[in-house]
């Protein structure tokens, strides 16, 4: 029997406890599975922005956010084309020279950034660096088969946390219809009126107040329910 190495991407997924869990185990893996490479990244674009999702140990920080914040580098420009960017050696590289000045000073002479075509998603890349100008040469063949796996285990863990954020909003949801629901019976109560004037009475003083519908209606559910209390310890 050998030790527990899983040989699959998909078995990491299972064990992980949640996305960033899986995200930074996948970032550690190509690390010790590419040639060359000592540090990696995953950056996905959201709401028009691109983010780093998850990093390997000894990645040096500012390394991709200095990417973004100029809007280009080998990690942008792979995002944004789906086209793989090689730089064999960031002293001879010209096209990036502000995140080229930043990335030679933390130690960095040669990235690989891959694209990774992800459900839902409009750009995202798997980053890998390394310290010794064309140190990723040998290991891009297995970097590219890597990213194709681990694209598979992030849109399966993206999908789970899409799911559980659905599953959230609707339970939100549902305890703020029965919120609104309690202190709309409590008005028809007492003030006699019907369910319709209830509720317009309940937004207008919403408006009024600038106070979310739900709150107004938690507070007033709250009270009456402080008041049932005090009045049954009489």
């Amino acid at each position: 029997m050998t030790a527990e190495t899983p040989d699959t991407l998909d078995h990491a997924l299972v064990r992980s406890q949640g996305l960033d869990t899986l995200l930074r185990d996948l970032t550690d893996r190509a690390v010790r599975e590419v040639p060359g490479a000592v540090a990696c990244s995953i950056t996905v674009r959201r709401a028009d922005r691109l983010l780093t999702l998850a990093g390997s140990r000894g990645l040096p920080p500012g390394l991709d956010l200095r990417q973004y914040e100029n809007g280009s580098g080998p990690c942008v420009d792979a995002a944004a084309t789906g086209s793989p960017r090689y730089v064999p050696d960031l002293a001879a590289e010209t096209r990036w020279p502000t995140y080229t000045e930043y990335a030679l000073a933390t130690g960095v002479r040669c990235v690989l950034a891959l694209p990774l075509a992800l459900e839902g998603e409009t750009g995202a890349a798997l980053n890998l660096y390394g310290l010794q100008p064309r140190s990723l040469a040998a290991g891009r063949e297995t970097a590219r088969a890597f990213a194709e796996r681990a694209a598979g285990a992030v849109d399966a863990a993206l999908r789970i946390e899409r799911q559980r954020s659905s599953a959230a909003d609707v339970r939100t949801a549902l305890l703020s219809r029965s919120v609104i629901d309690q202190a709309i019976g409590i008005l028809m109560s007492r003030e006699r009126v019907d369910a319709r004037a209830a509720l317009d009475r309940l937004r207008r003083v919403s408006q009024n107040r600038n106070v979310k519908l739900r709150d107004l209606c938690q507070d007033l559910v709250d009270r009456v329910g402080r008041a049932g209390r005090s009045d049954g310890r009489q």
